[in-house]
């Protein structure tokens, strides 16, 4: 008994052993706050990306949106692989109006998307003959031939057209009036398949700027 006594006594009081047990749990503590550390940073990191996440859907499906033009049918003011941001606000909100650039699906083919501008609203008669695209505003009888100051001068409309913009429709040519498929080809635009609006011209760095927003002679 003495013996086991004696043993119990020493090992209890051999200060070797005190230290190796408390380097080990001084350890185990620091890996442990190390653990929860790592562990905090994840989740947090996590929530700013889901956050981040959530934003990038908000502006990509509901506000804006990067679109690629392609081909020629809006030169000179919008040239082939120019890249753009469309907003797609001021089109749900509003109505949409003449001399607006907007990005829309294609009524015959709604997987393509076109560029192009409006020219008629819901109530307007259009009326293309000669070279000239004229316009009879909603509500009123006098005919207006349209003066486009964002077209070169030696620019005519080409065709034989005459139509009224009925509701929820609009009436869209391209800027580059000899090569273009456009209203005058496959007729009226449904306002549904409006995209957005040509908002921003981000590349070529030399374009770079908002896309002005025109208003007709009348």
């Amino acid at each position: 008994m003495e013996e086991k006594n004696k043993i119990k006594d020493e090992s209890e009081a051999d200060p070797s052993r005190l230290g190796v047990d408390s380097e080990a749990e001084e350890k185990f503590t620091a890996g442990r706050q190390s653990l929860a550390k790592a562990a905090k940073f994840f989740v947090e990191f996590l929530e700013t990306a889901i956050v981040i996440g959530v934003i990038a859907f908000i502006i990509r499906f509901f506000l804006v949106q990067p679109f690629v033009v392609e081909g020629a049918s809006m030169e000179p003011n919008f040239h082939n692989n120019d890249y753009l941001l469309i907003e797609k606000i001021s089109e749900r909100i509003k109505s949409p109006k003449r001399g607006d650039v907007i990005v829309f699906r294609y009524p015959n083919n709604p997987k393509v998307n076109y560029i192009k501008r409006i020219v008629g609203v819901p109530g307007d008669t259009i009326t293309i003959k000669d070279g000239n695209l004229k316009i009879t505003p909603a509500g009123s009888n006098q005919e207006k031939t349209v003066t486009e100051a964002y077209l070169p001068k030696d620019i005519k409309t080409s065709g034989d057209t005459k139509i009224k913009v009925e509701n929820d429709q609009l009436f869209v040519l391209g800027d580059n009036r000899g090569n273009s498929s456009d209203s005058r080809e496959w007729g009226i635009l449904p306002k549904k398949n409006i995209i957005g609006r040509a908002w921003l011209i981000v590349l070529p760095a030399n374009d770079f700027g908002i896309v002005p927003r025109v208003k007709y002679n009348f």
